[in-house]
Formats: structure tokens, C-alpha cells, sequence
């Protein structure tokens, strides 16, 4: 049998599509890099006697001794659970020294070519790496697979991904391979951008939840709102980002407006208004007060507003006040809004990537559009541009510029600190992002992916590329038929509906729901805390008992019994989700307390340190508890938000 058959056998069993892929024709690239033709693969042999690999006359393997240079390789990673993708296959030297180093981690190779992979099979026996049951590969295609691996051994409990690139092979193809790395390291640093976030704003989207609670009793979901746009009217939407690529449909806004459904995000709002086009719908979920700021002197009659129920207060008083035709809430994406809304008015699910433009494509999604066209979705730096021309953020740099910090400082931070590389654009060259935006685009081609019925364009290009984001020119457009008057029509009846069947009868029931809510919320809050307190004083006491005159074996199983009570209690709880939100994690509870045994010279006892850890986490839900009841007994009575319109 041939070392080729012997290894098929294995991939037919364990791999059968992959085995198909391998047996069938052999067909080379088009487009940017090599083309993976057969006849540019080149066998040698190294000075050690292994088979060595060469492309194009590039040789992709040591020609001394491949084995240690693969683990040289290995032996610079950390230690760890997560996957290890492997960027380019070769001779899969690299890949066996990850597994021989790591067993337990799972391998993701990632190998554009497969004239290269059946190099690899014909040349070396792989029988033991293919054995491997956390094997997985990504083969050709457009690279958005690894996204895919990386899901899966996520929801097995895979750690954080690490990646190993053949750089030679990577240079031959290094769109592809660059779109790979893009996508792993965009995937990896999700947890480190969320907990990031979640310290430096879960308190103010807790404060701003406390004040906006009467929103959740006085407007309604957009849930109301899904399938506006039946596939019978086929409508096309337009959806206004707020990147450099805003610029150049500036002119042609109006004439867009007149044939489609306008959405706009909180960023564009006044660049839309400003070319004389009132959104149809401005979307707006940033909690923050500079992004409150972009609606500042935005008064726009005929446009509804798209919030959640965390965004800065004074964005929802903006109804009040009838700066806008009316408001819409999506569903919370925190515990104390969901804690709210499922007892008084479910608001409907949006899709949170992290940017407001990626909720406002879901709600695009949501309306019925089987047609976007969105301009401004660049997702990257363009000319070194981060935003269109006159965006408030480009303004406020321009305010607070002087002698020692021009503007252009401002620019370049902005540009910095987020850690930028290259990526491919969607003209074919390379443009300047950074990994926050490489995280956006990836949850784009990951929602593009999961509605294909759904025809993406984006007028204009020198963005990031997007799978799934056609590119179209903007003048394009101008081809529809105006549609304006049908629009108003069609969304006039919408809010018509909605206003008799939310505003109607429903109202006064759902004012003693909201109520009742949040009494019931206070009173667990309040329950809970007590709860906590009391765990925390008594793993003190046991904790000062321990490292004084010691505890005997029954006063310790009953300290352990009281404390699994109270645990019980705590997690029975209805409120626990919002009590735990701004909740350290256990992690973090653990590295504290070995940083507090390394400065006192501690040994690990193994009470001692359970009851230290349960003081530390008790300490912690007691705290961020109390933080809560502030909060809302703070802002408990606020005046309703008016229907408008």
C-alpha cells in the first residue's frame, strides 16, 4: 500500500469530504498569490534524509533537519488548552511537533491549496497525526471555515487559540493566509475585549438602566416591527456607517433616499441630515455620553428612534422633547433591562457584534430587507481615515487641538492604540485596521453567513474585505425606481398598528407588570445581599478561627454546611444574573488570592484557601449587590417617556 492510500484510509473514515476533495480534480486558483499548480511543487531531501517541500523554488521546510526546526516552533508556545492553528500545512512537520508537544490541544490546519495537502499525504506517512480526534481542517475556499473549527471547540470548551504560520508558504499566498490570521486572532480576543469593556462600563450601563427603566414600560420592541418588508414588496434598504467610505455617496443621498428604506447609525445621523435626508430609522445602543453627543441639535421629525435600554438617558429624553418621530427598544443586552422585560414587555433580539453598524444591520435584517446597500462599513483606516468628514469625533479633535496636540495627534492615537496590521481590502490591495474592527468584520461574515438570502453591497471600495459584502458602485443605485411615497405609506401604516395595539388597552396592564417587576427585583436584590454579607462574615470568623487557635473537624463541617446553605440560596435566587453582572469572575478571585499567599509567604491549605476564596466572592456579590439597590432606589420614580407622533 502507498503512503498516499495508506493515509486516504484514515481521512475516508475520519474525514470523508476531505478524502472526496483529495480524490477529485485538481483545480488551481485564480486571483492574487500562487495558483497551487502541481507542476511548481518540488521534492528534495534534507541533510537529515527527510522529504523537504519547495514551491516556486522557495523552499518551505529547513534543508538541514525539518524535525527541529518544527520543534523549535512548538517549543515557543504557551502552555494551554485552546486550539493551535497551523497557517500553511507543508510536509506537516509542524503540525506533528504541536501534537507530540500538546496531545490534548486541538490542531486546526489551515491549507489554501490542495495540491499541497496531497503533497503532504504522498510524501509522508501522517497515519498518527491524522488519528489525532481534535484534528480539524480548513481546506481552500474562502478561509471563513476556521471560524467555524473555532466554534465548535469553543462550545467544547477549547481555551484561547494560538496560530503558527509557514512563512514562506504564507508569503506565496499571503491574502489568504492574512485573512486566516484575521479571523483567529479576532476570535481570540473577544474574552479580553468583553471583560475589558464590561470594567471599564458595566457601571454606567447599570446607571444609565436605573434611569431609563420606565422606557421598558413605554415604548415598544422592534419585535413589533419584524417583517415590515415582505419579500412581495422586495424594497431595498440603505444603511449609513460611519466610515470614510461615507463620503463619497454624500452627494447622491437624496436621490438614495428616494428609492430606499434609509437606516442610519448614531455616528451618521447628522451627516444624513446634513445632505438633507431624514432617516427613515437612526439606531443608537452605545452607552456612553460622547455617543449621546452625535444627536446633539439632531432634530429630525420623521425619524424613528432604535435604542437600548442602557444607552445615555438624555439619548431617550430626546423623545420627549419630539426631537424625533418616536422610539423603538430592542431587547436588553444586560440582566437588569432582561430581568424587566420578560416580566413587562418583551422588546425582540438585535445582534450585538460590538458596533452599533452591526446591530443596525440586524435590524435591517429584522424589517424583511432582502437588499442592503450600505456605504461607510469601511472597518479600517483608508488614506488613514477613521471617519467621514465631519464626524463628531474628527470635530471634537479639531476642538481640543492646540500647539502641543494638533489634530493630527488625536488621528494618530486613534490609529495606534488598537493595535493595527494590515488586512486585505476590498479593492484587492492591503489597508490599515486593527483588531477591535477585525473583530467587527468577522461578526459580519459570520451573520452573512447565517442569512444568505440576504444580498449585501457595499457602495464603493478600500474597505476591509468582507465575505458575503459585495462591492457596488454607488451610482448604481440611481438605476431603482423612487419609491419614496410607497415607503412612507408602508411604514405609516406600521406605526399606525403598533400605536393602537401597544398604547391601547395593554397600557394600563402593562404599568402594574413594571411594578410589580420591580418591587420583586428590590426585594430579591435586597435578600440577596443579606445572603452574601452574612457568607462573607462567617468565612471571616472561620478564616481569623483557623490561623488562631485552629478549628476542630465538627466546627469545620459545619461551617462547610452553613456556607453550602447560603450558596444554594444565592443560586436559587432570581436576581442572581443582575447581582453578578459586575462580578469579577472566579479567575480573577483566584489570581488575587495566590497574590496575596506570594506576599505573606503563605503555604496553599486547602480550608484555608476555600474560605478565603468563598470571603473574596461573597465580598464581591455583596458589593456589586448593593451597587445595584443604589442605583435603583436612586432612580426608582422617573417621569414616563411621552408617546410622540
Amino acid at each position: 500500500m502507498s503512503i498516499l492510500e495508506a493515509n486516504l484510509r484514515i481521512l475516508r473514515t475520519h474525514y470523508p469530504d476531505l478524502a472526496l476533495l483529495l480524490e477529485g480534480e485538481e483545480k488551481p486558483f485564480k486571483g492574487e498569490g500562487w495558483s497551487g499548480s502541481r507542476g511548481d511543487i518540488r521534492m528534495e531531501t534534507a541533510a537529515s534524509g527527510l522529504p523537504v517541500m519547495s514551491v516556486c523554488g522557495i523552499h518551505l521546510h529547513s534543508k538541514r533537519d525539518p524535525v527541529r526546526e518544527a520543534e523549535r516552533l512548538a517549543e515557543r508556545l504557551d502552555e494551554g488548552e485552546g486550539p493551535i492553528v497551523i497557517c500553511g500545512l507543508a510536509l506537516a512537520y509542524t503540525a506533528e511537533a504541536c501534537f507530540r508537544r500538546f496531545p490534548r490541544r486541538p490542531l486546526v490546519i489551515a491549507e489554501r491549496h490542495i495540491t499541497v495537502l496531497k503533497a503532504a499525504l504522498e510524501n509522508r506517512n501522517l497515519e498518527e497525526l491524522l488519528l489525532n480526534a481534535r484534528l480539524l481542517f480548513v481546506p481552500g475556499g474562502s478561509g471563513e471555515g476556521v471560524l467555524n473549527a473555532l466554534s465548535l471547540l469553543e462550545r467544547e470548551g477549547a481555551g484561547k487559540a494560538l496560530l503558527l504560520k509557514n512563512q514562506a508558504l504564507c508569503r506565496l499566498n499571503e491574502a489568504w493566509y492574512s485573512g486566516i490570521e484575521a479571523r483567529v486572532r479576532s476570535f481570540s480576543v473577544r474574552e479580553d475585549v468583553n471583560l475589558a469593556t464590561l470594567r471599564r462600563f458595566g457601571k454606567r450601563w447599570i446607571r444609565n438602566l436605573s434611569r431609563n427603566m420606565n422606557a421598558i414600560r413605554d415604548l415598544p420592541g422592534v419585535s413589533r416591527l419584524e417583517g415590515v418588508l415582505s419579500p412581495a414588496q422586495d424594497l431595498p434598504v440603505f444603511l449609513a456607517a460611519a466610515g470614510p467610505g461615507l463620503d463619497r455617496i454624500a452627494p447622491l443621498l437624496p436621490a438614495i433616499a428616494r428609492r430606499c428604506l434609509v437606516v442610519a447609525v448614531d455616528t451618521s445621523l447628522r451627516f444624513c441630515l446634513k445632505n438633507g435626508v431624514e432617516p427613515d430609522f437612526a439606531v443608537v445602543v452605545d452607552p456612553q455620553y460622547w455617543n449621546a453627543r452625535h444627536l446633539d441639535r439632531a432634530s429630525s421629525p420623521r425619524t424613528m428612534l432604535i435604542a437600548e435600554s442602557a444607552v445615555y438617558p438624555p439619548v431617550l429624553a430626546g423623545l420627549k422633547e419630539g426631537s424625533f418621530r418616536g422610539g423603538f427598544l430592542c431587547a436588553s443586552l444586560f440582566p437588569l433591562g432582561n430581568y424587566i422585560e420578560k416580566r413587562v414587555d418583551p422588546k425582540g433580539e438585535l445582534g450585538a457584534g460590538g458596533s452599533v453598524a452591526t446591530t443596525a444591520w440586524d435590524f435591517c435584517r429584522l424589517l424583511g430587507a432582502s437588499e442592503i446597500r450600505i456605504a461607510g462599513l469601511d472597518l479600517s483606516f483608508p488614506g488613514l481615515k477613521t471617519h467621514f468628514r465631519g464626524a463628531a469625533f474628527e470635530e471634537l479633535a479639531r476642538i481640543r487641538s492646540g500647539r502641543l496636540s494638533p489634530g493630527e495627534t488625536w488621528s494618530v492615537k486613534a490609529l495606534r492604540e488598537g493595535q493595527s496590521f494590515l488586512a486585505p481590502a476590498s479593492d484587492g490591495g492591503r489597508v490599515l485596521t486593527d483588531r477591535r474592527l477585525s473583530l467587527y468584520a468577522s461578526w459580519f461574515e459570520n451573520r452573512f453567513r447565517l442569512f444568505p438570502e440576504i444580498k449585501n453591497y457595499s457602495l464603493g471600495t478600500g474597505g476591509i474585505a468582507i465575505a458575503g459584502l459585495e462591492t457596488q458602485e454607488p451610482e448604481a443605485v440611481l438605476a431603482l425606481p423612487e419609491r419614496r411615497e410607497e415607503i412612507h405609506s408602508l411604514l405609516e401604516g406600521a406605526y399606525n398598528r403598533i400605536d393602537r395595539e401597544f398604547f391601547g388597552e395593554t397600557a394600563t396592564q402593562r404599568a402594574e407588570a413594571w411594578e410589580k417587576a420591580l418591587q420583586s427585583l428590590l426585594r430579591g436584590l435586597e435578600s440577596l445581599m443579606e445572603a452574601a454579607s452574612g457568607a462573607a462574615a462567617m468565612a471571616e470568623n472561620a478564616l481569623s478561627g483557623l490561623e488562631g487557635r485552629g478549628l476542630s473537624p465538627r466546627e469545620r463541617e459545619s461551617i462547610l454546611s452553613r456556607l453550602d446553605t447560603i450558596n444554594r440560596r444565592i443560586t436559587g435566587s432570581d436576581v442572581k444574573e443582575v447581582a453578578g453582572f459586575l462580578f469579577p469572575g472566579s479567575a480573577e478571585l483566584e489570581r488575587e488570592l495566590a497574590a496575596e499567599d506570594a506576599s505573606r509567604q503563605m503555604s496553599r491549605d486547602t480550608l484555608r484557601h476555600h474560605l478565603a476564596f468563598s470571603r473574596a466572592m461573597y465580598s464581591a456579590l455583596s458589593s456589586t449587590t448593593a451597587y445595584n439597590l443604589r442605583q435603583l432606589r436612586k432612580n426608582f420614580i422617573r417621569d414616563p417617556v411621552s408617546k410622540s407622533g
